[in-house]
């Protein structure tokens, strides 16, 4: 079982360093009545079919599986009907840990949040000067929150 410890922060742009060799992401939700999401996601020239049970503080089950880029083309236009999620993924290392910087496009657009995925709940953060504010436990904040009431209509 594959577990994610994630938390996710917003930024000041004015402190982050230079962002280069993003990779072009856009996916979906599938509808489903529980609480679990099931993710279609096509990054760059691979396409990924991801469930992720609801969060319990920083961590949920999640299992990803490479699929055919035509099976998640199709599911984006077909099965997928919420709003699609557009954003460019820039990858900073700092210390032992990688930040996800997700600038997000099309109804999103705007919002800029880092993403932290950690081996434990309770490992110490040494922030960057960059990052502004946790958002972790806001739920507006979590793509599929943000499929449903897009970032430029609050």
């Amino acid at each position: 079982m594959a577990i994610e410890i994630e938390r996710k922060f917003l930024i000041r742009l004015d402190r982050l360093p230079p962002l280069t060799n993003g990779l072009a992401i856009q996916q979906a939700y599938v509808p489903t009545a529980n609480g679990t999401t099931v993710r279609i996601r096509v990054a760059g020239d691979q396409a990924y079919m991801g469930i992720k049970t609801p969060a319990i503080r920083f961590s949920r089950r999640e299992y990803e599986y490479p699929i055919p880029m035509d099976d998640a083309l199709e599911m984006l236009e077909e099965v997928c009907h919420l709003a699609r999620i557009e954003k460019q993924r820039f990858l900073i290392t700092q210390d032992d840990l990688t930040w996800e910087i997700d600038v997000f496009g099309g109804e999103n657009s705007g919002l800029i949040i880092a993403e932290i995925e950690l081996d434990s709940e309770n490992r110490e953060l040494d922030l960057p000067d960059w990052v502004e504010a946790e958002v972790t436990f806001d739920p507006r904040y979590s793509n599929h929150s943000l499929s449903l009431a897009p970032f430029n209509t609050w």
